[in-house]
């Protein structure tokens, strides 16, 4: 028997509830909005279609040219932590499949706006696709670019969120940072990292150790270079 788009739907919806109830028993979701941009934006859309019936699973998935969608768990804890509201104005460096942009969108929206830029220009044109098929787009302006640079034309910014592994945090990026403003970003090396939380006020810097974590490398200038070994190395 064929299966209606309306039931793939409420499968899918199904799945997403219980995978944020998970994360909530975890302790991994906590905020309402964040709670709520979760069970909204459909993490399926972001994905590959050969990887749309695992797209529920706490796992990262391929997204192409050596690159992933970070697992639920990680997206969860990055949205907490960088305490996004209604009306900021976010950058996001590392747009991937859009999914992280999705759900930041879900909560700044429809005064605030994200900006996110990826630097290879296959992912650029997916997460604009699936951005667009979700109704994010207006919402979310995707640049095809050095994300270690930040994006200077939008600058300064309420909220930054880096989804991939710098070698420290760049300094583009600092100076992007309004004062009074949030980053989240994963520092470290080829094997782990940790994700840093840093606070920008009067001019320094206050950091906070989160959890440790593993994202395929920030590429750039600021960041690792191409020919580092990590670049291409495709992730579980």
């Amino acid at each position: 028997m064929m299966v209606r788009s309306t039931d793939n739907d409420a499968v899918f919806k199904a799945s997403r509830e219980r995978l944020v109830k998970s994360l909530i028993e975890e302790g991994i979701l906590k905020s309402e909005e964040v709670i709520k941009a979760m069970l909204t934006v459909p993490r399926e859309e972001f994905v590959p279609v050969k990887y749309r019936e695992l797209a529920y699973l706490d796992t990262p998935l391929s997204i192409g040219c050596g690159q992933t969608i970070s697992a639920p768990h990680m997206v969860a804890i990055m949205t907490e932590a960088l305490k996004v509201t209604r009306g900021n104005k976010v950058l996001e460096i590392g747009t991937g499949s859009g999914y992280q942009a999705a759900i930041i969108a879900e909560i700044v929206k429809p005064e605030g706006h994200v900006w996110t830029v990826e630097i290879i220009p296959e992912l650029a044109k997916f997460a604009e696709e699936n951005l667009r098929r979700t109704s994010y787009s207006s919402y979310v302006t995707v640049i095809v670019g050095d994300g270690s640079k930040g994006y200077q034309d939008a600058a300064p910014y309420d909220r930054i969120i880096v989804t991939a592994a710098a070698p420290k945090i760049p300094e583009p990026l600092i100076n992007q940072l309004k004062d009074g403003g949030r980053m989240v970003i994963p520092v470290g090396d080829a094997y782990v990292q940790i994700l840093k939380i840093v606070e920008k006020r009067g001019g320094s810097l206050r950091v906070e150790d989160s959890v440790p974590c593993v994202f395929v490398p920030l590429l750039g200038e600021y960041g690792f270079k191409k020919g580092f070994w990590f670049a291409n190395d495709p992730q579980p």
